[in-house]
């Protein structure tokens, strides 16, 4: 049985559990901050035209998906990494670099513009260039990982 800790006379404190989760909340805000503001860089630096096909976002997500391969090979199979590294990079770096949701939106745009098989297109290419830019990348740094070790 746990007693709970009083905060004065005949008051009881309420356990926090939240305070300890409070770095992790802050790490995933600040890279996801990082992250956004990096595919916002790339949407200025290669917009996409009016009507045009998507191909700023499909290789952001394709990007972000590679990076997230290495990375995730680096941290559970070669680096000890200190608790707020993944929630960091992966979660907030990455997860704020890469979109869901404009895809979506992009998405939507080419079919209410008519472009059904543009749109389409779109809906199968980006996962299918996330996904396979996941697994590449990890397949990719397991091997750079075993040809340095030999």
């Amino acid at each position: 049985m746990t007693v709970p800790k009083t905060g004065g006379i005949g008051r009881v404190r309420a356990s926090t559990p939240g305070r300890a989760q409070a770095p992790v909340v802050a790490v995933v805000a600040l890279g996801g901050g990082t992250g956004a503001a990096a595919r916002y860089a790339a949407s200025l630096w290669w917009p996409t035209p009016a009507g045009g096909f998507p191909w700023t976002i499909l290789g952001v997500n394709a990007v972000g998906c590679a990076v997230i391969g290495v990375f995730m090979v680096v941290i559970t199979e070669v680096w000890t990494a200190h608790r707020l590294v993944r929630p960091f990079f992966g979660t907030g770096v990455l997860g704020g670099f890469t979109t869901f949701s404009t895809y979506a939106v992009d998405s939507r745009n080419l079919f209410a513009d008519g472009r059904v098989p543009t749109g389409l297109a779109y809906l199968a290419a980006t996962p299918l260039a996330a996904l396979t830019a996941v697994w590449l990348a990890a397949w990719a740094a397991r091997r750079v990982l075993k040809w340095r070790q030999s």
